[in-house]
């Protein structure tokens, strides 16, 4: 069964096939801004195609395993394929969408090809895979260089898809290998590594159909910050997933993803530390880490059929976003409402407990297309804190970052590129400490 529901969070179609009237960006152009059209563009895009890495990884993994939900999880794979088509399309028109969805649905086969030939231990299949995922490379490159009229280069986009390929590669060979922790590590750089395409591909858009978005840009600091707070509270969700499903099943690689939801908050915590100083980042950490553990305490008490234990884990996860939405609203002088924030947070835990309870039931459609929910749902809150933090501090995301595409495509090859650290988020904050941010770090401590 195919999951029906779309669940682009800010569909692409909408911010391109209709115009920018109603509303003028000129006086956010004065000042730096995370809601311009470019914004939009770069926000939609960031959700679909690490979202694509996210799931590529999952399909290959239930793969291998023969798991119940493979089909549900090839579903999801394919139902993202189906969104970033119609993104095409609505930029480049039918022809286009319809090639995209050709070239990109046949790389997805590839590496079910390489899946089934590592099954099968057949060398032969698996170097044929590789061979055609080579193919594709080259293939894709050149259909986005003519799109994006050569603002996008053939030759360093296909070492980006290499790149992307030697990932999600990497990653399923590992796991192959009972080397979760690599693999884990694979899967979080082939995630960030999509944000990279994303930074790539937003920006020759915006930079070809100029009018569409009102003139501003997708690479900006202020739009580098909610681009980094997209991939980190997105890779959260998903990787919050596969923890609690791991936990259920007691799977071998329980430890690692548990490892790499870890890893993934202490890069959130760096985030905020560099906002509001390490008081302030080492607060959140706590709080964030107790939720988690609130998810752990859920899937335990689901695993023994506790039901007292489970109500339990939702008390405490309900005392959580209370306790967290004070923090934030604190921390941003208000401009964060603290009401307005924890209703969010009760979805975000409505839907991870969601997607597990269907999982756990064995409605693994009903499981996925949860998962896509939970996924696309944490743009908004990157979206409400990159706006306060942008508010708070104007001064340093002040100016505008290069317009040129870099030479490296897609994400190019550097060890860099492909972790996507926070040099973007710290290039725009550098600055921000002094007394102004440890007056909010002192103010913010009070909370706890």
């Amino acid at each position: 069964m195919k999951i029906r529901k779309s669940i682009l969070a800010i569909p692409l179609s909408m911010s391109l096939v209709l115009p920018v009237t109603a509303t003028s960006f000129a006086a956010e152009q004065a000042k730096p801004s995370v809601t311009t059209p470019a914004a939009e563009l770069r926000t939609s895009l960031d959700q679909l195609l690490t979202e694509h890495a996210y799931l590529a990884v999952e399909a290959m993994r239930k793969g291998a395993e023969g798991a119940k939900d493979f089909e549900a999880s090839a579903n999801a794979l394919n139902a993202n394929a189906d969104d970033l088509a119609k993104a095409i399309t609505s930029v480049y028109g039918a022809e286009a969408g319809k090639q995209f969805d050709t070239i990109w649905k046949n790389h997805i086969g590839f590496f079910v090809d390489y899946v089934k030939a590592t099954g099968a231990n057949d060398q032969a299949k698996k170097d044929e895979a590789l061979k055609k995922l080579d193919g594709y490379s080259g293939e894709f490159a050149n259909f986005l260089a003519n799109a994006t009229g050569k603002r996008l280069e053939a030759n360093s986009l296909a070492e980006g898809l290499q790149m992307h390929i030697k990932q999600l590669i990497g990653a399923f060979d590992s796991y192959v290998a009972g080397d979760y922790a690599k693999a884990y590590d694979y899967e979080r750089q082939a995630i960030a590594h999509m944000a990279m395409v994303s930074k790539g591909l937003s920006n020759a858009i915006t930079m070809q159909y100029p009018d569409k978005f009102d003139n501003t840009m997708a690479v900006t600091p202020a739009v580098e910050l909610r681009s980094t707070l997209n991939h980190l509270l997105t890779e959260h969700a998903g990787l919050a997933v596969d923890a609690m499903q791991n936990g259920l099943d007691g799977s071998k690689d329980f430890q690692a993803s548990a490892d790499a939801l870890a890893a993934n908050t202490d890069d959130l915590s760096k985030a905020i530390a560099s906002v509001y100083g390490e008081e302030a980042g080492q607060q959140f950490k706590d709080m964030w880490t107790k939720h988690i553990g609130f998810f752990v305490d859920y899937v335990k008490a689901s695993a023994a059929k506790d039901d007292a234990k489970k109500q339990e884990a939702l008390k405490n996860l309900d005392g959580y976003r209370m306790d967290f939405s004070k923090f934030i609203e604190s921390a941003t002088e208000g401009r964060v409402e603290a009401g307005a924030l924890a209703d969010g947070l009760q979805e975000h835990v409505n839907q991870l407990t969601g997607a597990f309870d269907s999982y756990a039931a064995g409605d693994y459609d009903k499981a996925y297309q949860q998962v896509r929910e939970a996924y696309a749902h944490m743009l908004m809150p990157a979206k409400g804190l990159s706006s306060a933090f942008v508010d708070q501090f104007p001064d340093k995301f002040m100016g505008e970052m290069p317009s040129q595409m870099p030479k490296t495509g897609m994400g190019g090859t550097s060890q860099e590129d492909s972790q996507v650290p926070f040099e973007y988020l710290l290039a725009g904050l550098f600055a921000a400490a002094g007394a102004t941010t440890l007056a909010l770090r002192k103010k913010a401590a009070k909370q706890s």
